[in-house]
């Protein structure tokens, strides 16, 4: 029997997973969705021609008793609310990042989710599922290069919107490498350090553009990220690990090499969908295996609440210029 999925929300990452989920992953069938604009949720479902009612509104979509599990893809000021009901209904749910867009709301999910007594959120960090961080934290974890020392990290956009902002190169941008990186070491972070290097002339007004990130780990691993969202080239993710006995290197992704025109080139991405589109489809079939198996797996609310809390020193360390400390809660016996 395929599991009945109910969608929160309908705009761009909802729809590509409502389409994986309809016609590319196994054992899943959308059978309900809903969003902010219901007009759009009902063009979705015309266009992806899936037999899914739309629903007034996440709550109603959420207490639908054939909706057997909750995917919440909707603006991330609303996520805290839907997964805290999916976690009252007892239904699974797989929640984009963020998991709420305050630590203490993450913390909020992490509590109810420990009283429930078993774990229902899996969140959407889909870095962890991709084959070359796989393979790199393989290489890690072999020993193969000693205990790591220093990662040297790049996250380069070519361009950004607007509307974004200084403190988005964090809780939009960067989150994804405070996520992997804990996962790749397995370890927390203590220390963070935000410095501005010069402003590059392509970033808008409102922007400081590019910004380095210093972080510390428990076990004394230092780590500097660069976010660079108006790099122009390509959509560049970056990872290389120093250890005692050797170097290990994030693989690029998979490319034609060419010979032409008297140059030796390979293309760079510049679209971040092209460049996880796998990964998104492994983490969305292990969530769908999981809750069909009785257990979700995956990043857990407490990963998505240990990156809130760094995310929030890095914002604070933006401001203030200062090196940071953090006081990460350890983690409890309930999350392994």
């Amino acid at each position: 029997m395929s599991l009945k999925l109910g969608v929160i929300g309908t705009g761009a990452i909802g729809q590509d997973h409502i389409r994986r989920c309809s016609q590319t992953l196994l054992g899943s069938q959308v059978v309900a969705v809903t969003d902010i604009n219901l007009a759009q949720a009902a063009k979705v479902v015309a266009e992806l021609k899936i037999a899914a009612e739309v629903y007034p509104d996440g709550h109603a979509l959420i207490k639908a008793p054939e909706v057997e599990a909750v995917l919440v893809t909707s603006w991330g000021p609303s996520h805290e609310e839907f997964v805290l009901a999916a976690i009252a209904a007892g239904k699974p749910v797989f929640c984009e990042k963020p998991l709420a867009v305050t630590a203490a709301g993450c913390r909020k999910i992490v509590e109810a989710e420990m009283a429930h007594g078993k774990r229902l959120v899996q969140v959407g960090f889909m870095r962890p599922y991709d084959s070359g961080y796989r393979a790199l934290k393989a290489v890690i974890d072999s020993g193969q290069i000693g205990e790591p020392l220093m990662l040297h990290c790049a996250h380069r956009n070519p361009r950004v919107g607007e509307n974004y902002k200084t403190d988005m190169a964090i809780t939009d941008t960067l989150i994804h490498e405070l996520d992997v990186l804990r996962w790749l070491l397995a370890d927390d972070y203590v220390s963070v350090q935000v410095v501005f290097p010069r402003k590059s002339s392509k970033a808008l007004a409102h922007l400081r553009d590019p910004q380095v990130v210093l972080l510390e780990t428990a076990r004394g691993t230092r780590i500097d990220v660069e976010v660079f969202v108006n790099c122009q080239y390509g959509y560049d993710i970056q990872c290389e690990v120093v250890g005692e006995t050797g170097i290990a290197r994030l693989p690029e992704p998979s490319q034609v090499q060419l010979r032409s025109e008297a140059k030796l080139s390979n293309a760079i991405l510049m679209d971040w969908k092209d460049r996880f589109i796998a990964a998104y489809d492994v983490e969305l079939q292990a969530f769908i295996d999981g809750v069909r198996a009785g257990q979700v797996g995956g990043p857990s609310a407490w990963d998505g609440y240990a990156a809130a809390v760094a995310a929030d020193a890095c914002i604070e360390a933006q401001n203030s210029g200062q090196i940071v400390k953090l006081a990460q809660p350890p983690r409890p016996a309930f999350y392994g």
